[in-house]
Parts: structure tokens; sequence; C-alpha cells
């Protein structure tokens, strides 16, 4: 995989929301806190780090998140949310049961 299995959108008071794909493929968004990288056996090693230049988030670093709007299923729950800002949009969904971005 390329892109993150999880993101932490941090706050200016330190709270963090969680996004990431649930187990049953669902958009998971929660609080929840950062976590430390770990080994994944044969699968790699999961890495923490602060977002780069290559996730849509980072073009909005330091701004408010204006509004979000949440896409859900009938008997499949959230699939999709958008993240507002003033620069632009994110758009976080799950497809194949993995997280991925993009800018909207």
């Amino acid at each position: 995989m390329s892109g993150p299995i999880d993101v932490w959108l941090i706050d200016a008071e330190g709270d963090a929301t969680l996004v990431t794909a649930g187990s049953d493929w669902c958009l998971i968004v929660a609080d929840g806190v950062p976590h430390e990288g770990h080994d994944a056996g044969e699968w790699g090693r999961v890495e923490v780090a602060r977002a780069d230049e290559k996730t849509p988030f980072a073009a909005h670093l330091g701004e408010t998140v204006l509004a979000v709007h949440e896409v859900s299923e009938p008997g499949n729950g959230r699939r999709r949310v958008d993240f507002t800002f003033e620069s632009g949009d994110v758009r976080c969904e799950v497809l194949a049961g993995e997280l991925r971005l993009s800018a909207g």
C-alpha cells in the first residue's frame, strides 16, 4: 500500500480525530490518539510520521475545518467524508478496504 492507513487530524489544542478504514470496509472517523509505529511482520513496518506534501491534507495545514459532509449507504455504513477548508476540500473514502485521500 502506498498511501496512509490511518490519518490523525490534530487541532490547535492537541485533540486528535482518527480517519481510517474499518475491518468491515466502512470509513471510521472518531476521536483517537496517534499510535507509535510498529513491525507488521511479513507486511512490513508501519511508520507514523507528520504529513508530507504527498497527502492532500498537507495543503491545508493550519487551516480550520469549515464543514464536514458524510456519505453513507444503507446497510453499508459510512463510505466517504469530505472535509472543507478555506482553500479547498479533502475527500476520504474506503475503496477495496483501503483508505484513499484525494483533493476535491
